[in-house]
């Protein structure tokens, strides 16, 4: 077998650079074809294959896959010499544009825009964005985190992860949490709905109808959901809700509960409550880890598909489609698989303490 039609290894950072570039509505589409050719080639998909599915020829796939192991990702974003038409932005220009992107902030803003920065660098806007694209950037996007500084982060972390990739027999896992203040929002005018050419309408403004809180059990077994809705979020809701989960799971199974730690959930009188009720086994996430818990991505879909786009007339209203929501989730439940292992949680925070 020749050079040109082995397989390319690629390594994580490499693949998700090429995975943005195909998915941004922004990347040019020469530059998509070039990262989509490397990444087949890097599955293991033959010459034959990648022509088909790219809808390019054979010696295209050899020419930038040569280039690829030569230069990298770099190698794609850039012609051949003495081809095509020749740049009017030097190279010491690009630099400083790149440079001042990353590095500085424009006077009495956050961050660039690609009109700012053309202002400020003597260039056009056109170009500052061709520049930006070219090499990933995107200064009008944020993204949140924010890392534990529980002192038993790794303890707590290990033994949620380990119930989820490893739970234990005779026992089920369910993942606790609350969803507090759910609003009971009413539009002050009606919707309009959806036609073609148009998408659904609704006011900006609402009157406010009062407020729920749902306590909600998602079982890693199968995806069903347990819940129930109060108009307070205190240490007897949820002891009133353990009850209903002790009434409404097999009487044979241990049950071990993921929950954060609010204090609700440690209060003297659940802790006595859990004292005689020894099938109940609590596991805390560590302190600003609520992604952990998977309740949480069921919280999401909750909003999503129910409340944030519902007209409530009134707080029934509310908590009857809420309700309704879990029993459709039940009716059709999908279970939440887990896949992040210990090793690679601790890898990515070592990543980002090193930032």
């Amino acid at each position: 077998m020749s050079k040109t039609t082995e397989s390319i290894v690629l390594s994580e950072e490499q693949q998700r650079l090429l995975r943005r570039w195909v998915r941004a509505k922004t990347s040019p589409q020469r530059l998509v074809m070039r990262a989509r050719i490397i990444l087949m080639a890097g599955s293991g998909s033959s010459l034959s294959e990648i022509q088909v599915a790219v809808g390019v020829s054979r010696p295209t796939v050899t020419l930038w896959k040569g280039r690829f192991r030569a230069g990298g990702p770099k190698a794609l974003l850039s012609d051949a010499k003495g081809r095509g038409r020749k740049t009017s932005i030097p190279d010491a220009k690009v630099a400083q544009i790149l440079k001042a992107t990353v590095e500085t902030k424009p006077h009495a803003g956050t961050h660039w825009t690609t009109r700012t920065m053309a202002k400020a660098q003597g260039v056009s806007h056109a170009t500052v964005q061709r520049l930006w694209s070219g090499h990933g950037l995107q200064p009008h996007r944020t993204e949140t985190f924010k890392l534990s500084t529980d002192p038993r982060f790794v303890e707590k972390m290990s033994d949620v992860v380990g119930l989820y990739l490893d739970p234990p027999d005779k026992a089920l896992v369910l993942c606790v949490d609350e969803k507090s203040q759910i609003q009971a929002l009413d539009r002050s005018q009606p919707s309009l709905p959806m036609k073609p050419g148009r998408c659904e309408t609704m006011t900006h403004d609402y009157k406010r109808h009062g407020t729920t809180t749902l306590f909600a059990a998602l079982s890693l077994l199968d995806g069903t959901v347990i819940g129930s809705c109060y108009p307070r979020h205190r240490h007897s809701e949820f002891l009133k809700f353990l009850r209903i989960l002790d009434r409404d799971t097999p009487q044979e199974l241990d049950l071990h509960v993921i929950l954060d730690n609010y204090g609700t959930h440690k209060h003297p009188k659940v802790r006595r409550w859990l004292a005689d009720n020894t099938r109940f086994h609590l596991h805390f996430t560590p302190t600003s880890c609520s992604w952990m818990n998977l309740i949480e991505r069921w919280f999401g879909l909750l909003t999503e598909k129910r409340i944030r786009r519902g007209t409530f007339r009134n707080l029934p209203e509310l908590i009857f489609a809420i309700h309704e929501f879990i029993d459709a989730t039940n009716h059709d439940p999908k279970q939440f698989v887990w896949t992040a292992s210990t090793k690679k949680i601790l890898d990515k925070l070592g990543r980002c303490k090193a930032i």
